[in-house]
């Protein structure tokens, strides 16, 4: 890093509000985490997860940060807004309108930015009043009722409430973004899952201490962890540089252009929606099925639980599918080539134009096969191993994914702040004539 590594980060004023900002507005959220919604038994609501952790409703408990199976303000987490999101960028692609305002600048990234708004509001509406029904019939392993007063009045009220929570998380989400340091959406997801740590580490000493785990197995796994974690920092920042060469332009008695660049080609395009539609929509007929206890659901549910080789198969299928969907949707070689030739660009060798274009989508459509690759055997391998070893705790997959990504990209911005302090004390000590040039 720039100014001697991580301990100057709090020398530089913007850089140190900016990072406190991030760390109030986080804690901000955990708090959140902990307000229970109205009318709810709480003994008899975290008995019945512990039941059914396994299914749809344990994916979602876990990027809400624990706090669906508290049943909290924010028990719909920021999920509601990521499938806005994704929802939009799909639509882009096919209403003229929507594509149109992407195209637009900043004006048209504002509009579509309020779309997603709307659309998290809608989306939060819909599951709070599904899981309001849902938990009104619902009851403990024991027998006891989850809510303690059914009624219209406690669906409108969970409604609101949820909905209420959802919409504070997306504005805690864009206020990091815009004023704080990473991306928001992901360090919120990064920190409910990350606060588990405390507890996982705290259960694995106690069955360490009473020799329900070996030694050997807990170093091994640690090992592996480490292993794991290393290769997805590799993987991500891994690209597929395409050479690009921009032709001299002569203008009046200057000459522009003639330099030599590159098009940087992510390994993982489409990042961590894969696994998360995947998920998604593997563990919903299992939790469905769940509820229902006719002999031929049940084997559906043994079959689609994580471990199981149909369930991983399966998982392995859609994470490729979606790996490919989303790369063809959010990168468009022909807009590529189109823009590297208006420009007076060209790859060597390669005529600009559809040539170009099928190029970039041949190397695209390689590199996409090892992504999904990386990312099915971060997601199916270690929860494999781990379920062999009887592992206390959730590591691998989406979570691991979504925790090292958005470090890393904290991170990164971190290195661009303190470069571009670098930068400026360097021109303002060559007597400030400088810096009007750039």
């Amino acid at each position: 890093m720039i100014g001697g590594g991580l301990q100057n980060i709090f020398k530089i004023p913007e850089l140190k509000k900016r990072i406190l900002l991030t760390l109030g507005l986080l804690i901000v959220y955990r708090i959140g985490v902990q307000v229970p919604t109205p009318g709810i038994d709480a003994v008899a609501l975290a008995s019945f997860f512990a039941k059914a952790k396994e299914g749809l409703l344990g994916l979602f408990n876990l990027f809400s940060g624990g706090a669906l199976e508290r049943l909290s303000v924010f028990a719909l987490g920021i999920m509601p807004y990521i499938s806005a999101s994704i929802i939009l960028q799909l639509l882009t692609v096919t209403i003229p309108h929507l594509e149109r305002l992407s195209k637009e600048g900043e004006a048209g990234r504002k509009k579509i930015t309020q779309y997603t708004r709307y659309g998290t509001v809608i989306l939060s509406i819909i599951q709070g009043f599904g899981i309001a029904v849902g938990l009104e019939s619902m009851t403990s392993p024991g027998g006891a009722p989850i809510v303690i007063d059914p009624g219209w009045g406690f669906r409108l009220m969970t409604v609101i409430t949820l909905t209420a929570g959802t919409a504070f998380i997306m504005w805690l989400g864009e206020q990091i973004t815009e004023r704080g340091i990473g991306n928001g959406i992901s360090l919120i997801i990064f920190a409910g899952i990350v606060c588990r740590l405390p507890a996982a580490i705290a259960n694995t000493f106690r069955l360490l201490s009473t020799g329900e785990m070996q030694i050997f197995i807990a170093v091994l796994l640690l090992v592996f962890m480490i292993l794991v974690v290393g290769f997805i920092i590799f993987v991500e920042q891994g690209q597929r540089r395409i050479p690009v060469q921009y032709a001299k332009r002569v203008v009046g008695r200057k000459m522009y252009g003639g330099q030599s660049t590159h098009l940087p080609l992510k390994i993982n395009t489409s990042g961590v929606i894969p696994p998360i539609f995947a998920s998604s929509i593997m563990m919903f007929p299992a939790t469905i099925a769940s509820f229902i206890t006719i002999p031929w659901m049940q084997d559906i549910v043994a079959a689609l639980r994580p471990g199981n080789i149909v369930y991983e198969l399966l998982f392995v299928a859609m994470i490729f599918f979606f790996c490919y969907f989303y790369t063809a949707v959010t990168f468009n070689p022909v807009d590529v080539a189109d823009n590297m030739k208006k420009q007076g660009g060209y790859i060597p060798g390669i005529r600009p134009g559809k040539k170009t274009a099928d190029y970039i989508d041949r190397v695209l459509t390689r590199i996409t096969l090892g992504g999904a690759i990386y990312v099915s055997a971060v997601c199916v391998l270690p929860s494999i191993l781990i379920t062999q070893f009887n592992v206390p705790f959730y590591f691998g997959g989406t979570a691991l994914l979504i925790v090292v990504g958005g470090a890393i990209d904290t991170v990164s911005q971190i290195e661009s702040h303190m470069l571009a302090r670098h930068y400026e004390g360097f021109l303002k000590k060559g007597g400030g004539k400088m810096k009007g040039r750039f």
